[in-house]
């Protein structure tokens, strides 16, 4: 497909004029009914010229514009310019990876493919067709349009048929709603033809949810060990967007370090600072807990945070204490998780690399990688982090249940040593007292350098004890301390947001005070490597290394959408 996308890339202006000499309305009249209403989230994939994703935007919907070919995409910002709210975000996508697009974690209630199918050949589209199921909302609407008839312009195309989709849909438990007759080319080529296919999704048809319900609370345990695996994942899938190292035939790769790092967090309050028995048997030692462990003791979970710096023996012991956790998962949750009784068909796998120590770590994307990859299937991955909010309560419950019924807890809460609320506290994922110190201390100093520090919303300038440190996703639907999640605004539009996203309008109107903000408080060489070390892992398509503040913002647009979509939060 890549010469098609060259071709479209060269001829940009022609067909812009071209796509613009016919409507919307009139290219797409045949599935009028199916048609997106307001507040929709739409994803136009091959957007080209956004003659479509503007019209939709100006039905009030939510569009996300894929587009491979550079011209033809600028020509679509140009057109969608004039839409003051910021309904149009584009993005640099193809058939039939749309990598970028599977990254943000929306589901979309209308995916329009419009003229771009007959580019595909066979084994293209069945992987396309997988991709584009797989981010279709319940209920949702995924429409096709057919070219029947080639190129004479250099382009290829290969023969297109209602049938072949048929079969994708049944693979995939889509439906088709709509199919329409042959029609007439609306530039009047006698030699095209056009159809449309209009395909629905009446439930997840995916199972994952039902495999997960039953890890929680059907499958066996004589340890936490399976639910501390799973809400490590929940957490990766929904902080970590990023962290995916390799998306192909069907499978996600996650860097091992990073699950371990997350496992470690979590028994650190367990076992450090609640000595809560974690093990059916009083009398057994946890996999993980051994002599480097105790070199870590005096750190707390919110030390190990991304971007953190370890060295000497801190950094050994570290290293020794992830590779002894990744040994842990290995014999245990990976052995013991499967599909129903068959062993030979497990949910995870974890693939090892042999590593030197270092004296010196950071905790980044590299270090995780060099640990080796964790495993787990598309479609898991998916539902864990489109479902994180609903799943995550019902781990933590179950792990509750579990460690009540272990005999040294047991006898604690008889003594009335613990309660209820002590299980549930250690199992916190974040103190809520780490937020904006940090920043608030960078702006201080900046301030008593000679800079002005003004809210990111308004412009104000802040004096200092009118000065908040505004969580952008707000903290209490993801709660996120990173440097690029903090944005300096007056105490009163930060209680006025509280707790809702920002609309895009109001982030692309506040884009320039944003972006000062970040080239103003990370100017240093290591606060801006630990600024984007963050960003690479928590927010969507941004690749390793990446040190453009521009694409950052970018990237966290995207992750509102996602969130939004994910928890239905408001927008301020």
């Amino acid at each position: 497909m890549s010469s098609n996308i060259h071709f479209y890339h060269q001829h940009a202006d022609r067909l812009d004029a071209e796509y613009g000499r016919v409507s919307f309305e009139s290219v797409h009249q045949d599935w009028q009914a199916h048609w997106p209403q307001a507040g929709m989230r739409v994803l136009d994939v091959g957007a080209g010229n956004g003659r479509d994703a503007r019209f939709m935007a100006q039905r009030q919907c939510s569009v996300i514009a894929i587009e491979p070919s550079k011209n033809l995409r600028n020509k679509g910002k140009q057109h969608c310019a004039a839409l003051t709210d910021g309904s149009v975000q584009w993005l640099d996508d193809r058939l039939p990876e749309l990598t970028a697009a599977q990254a943000l974690g929306i589901q979309f209630d209308l995916i329009l493919v419009s003229a771009v199918w007959m580019h595909l050949n066979a084994s293209e589209r069945q992987r396309a067709f997988r991709k584009l199921a797989k981010l279709l909302a319940a209920n949702g609407k995924l429409v096709i349009t057919l070219r029947h008839g080639d190129f004479t312009d250099g382009r290829s195309a290969h023969p297109v048929s209602v049938d072949q989709i048929s079969q994708f849909a049944q693979d995939q438990a889509l439906k088709i709603v709509v199919e329409t007759p042959l029609g007439n080319d609306q530039l009047g080529r006698s030699a095209v033809q056009w159809q449309t296919v209009v395909l629905t999704l009446p439930d997840d048809g995916s199972g994952d949810l039902t495999r997960v319900r039953h890890i929680i609370v059907n499958d066996s345990k004589s340890a936490t060990y399976k639910l501390a695996l799973l809400r490590t994942l929940l957490r990766i899938a929904d902080a970590h967007p990023g962290a995916v190292v390799d998306r192909s035939d069907g499978q996600v790769a996650l860097p091992l370090g990073l699950v371990a790092l997350y496992w470690l967090r979590q028994f650190k309050r367990l076992v450090d600072d609640g000595q809560l028995q974690q093990h059916s048997n009083p009398n057994t030692q946890l996999g993980f807990i051994k002599a480097p462990w105790a070199q870590l003791r005096h750190l707390k979970a919110d030390d190990l945070q991304i971007g953190a710096l370890f060295q000497g023996k801190e950094a050994q012991a570290l290293q020794q204490v992830l590779g002894d956790i990744i040994h842990t998962i290995k014999v245990g949750p990976v052995a013991f998780t499967y599909q129903g009784n068959d062993k030979s068909q497990p949910y995870f796998n974890i693939l090892r690399q042999r590593r030197r120590k270092a004296d010196s770590v950071v905790l980044d994307q590299p270090f995780f990688s060099r640990f080796g990859q964790f495993t787990l299937s598309e479609s898991l991955w998916d539902c864990l982090r489109l479902y994180h909010s609903w799943i995550e309560p019902l781990v933590v419950n179950q792990w509750v249940n579990e460690m009540r019924g272990y005999a040294r807890n047991h006898d604690r809460e008889a003594n009335l040593a613990i309660n209820l609320d002590f299980y549930h506290r250690h199992l916190a994922w974040l103190n809520p007292e780490h937020n904006t110190r940090a920043m608030q201390q960078k702006a201080a100093q900046l301030e008593q350098q000679g800079h002005r520090i003004r809210s990111v919303w308004s412009g104000t300038v802040l004096a200092a004890h009118q000065r908040h440190m505004d969580h952008c996703l707000p903290f209490a639907y993801w709660p996120n301390n990173d440097d690029w999640n903090l944005l300096p605004s007056s105490a009163q539009e930060n209680l006025k947001k509280s707790a809702r996203l920002p609309s895009q309008y109001r982030l692309n109107a506040s884009k320039t005070r944003i972006l000062d903000w970040w080239q103003l408080a990370f100017a240093e060489p290591t606060e801006q490597r630990r600024f984007f070390q963050q960003a690479s892992l928590s927010l969507p398509n941004l690749p390793l290394g990446c040190g453009e503040f521009e694409a950052v913002f970018e990237a966290m647009s995207f992750q509102c959408q996602g969130v939004k979509s994910r928890l239905l939060v408001r927008e301020w």
